[in-house]
């Protein structure tokens, strides 16, 4: 299982970080996620692109 920390920019509001949280657990292969203003630490079997393009769809840019 991979571990994987990602940081945000321009994340916010209470809203935006429950939606970050939802599109991520409802990913294939996600085990566990921790979601602030700042970043996520997310644990499972995805990769870190799938991660990443699933921010890009909610307009989040991350790294």
């Amino acid at each position: 299982m991979a571990h994987y920390s990602l940081e945000f920019e321009g994340v916010e509001g209470v809203e935006l970080i429950n939606r970050i949280t939802t599109a991520l657990m409802m990913m294939d292969g996600v085990e566990s996620v921790e979601v602030g203003r700042h970043g996520a630490e997310v644990e499972g079997r995805v990769s870190r692109q799938a991660l990443l393009g699933e921010l890009k769809k909610l307009g989040v840019r991350a790294k």
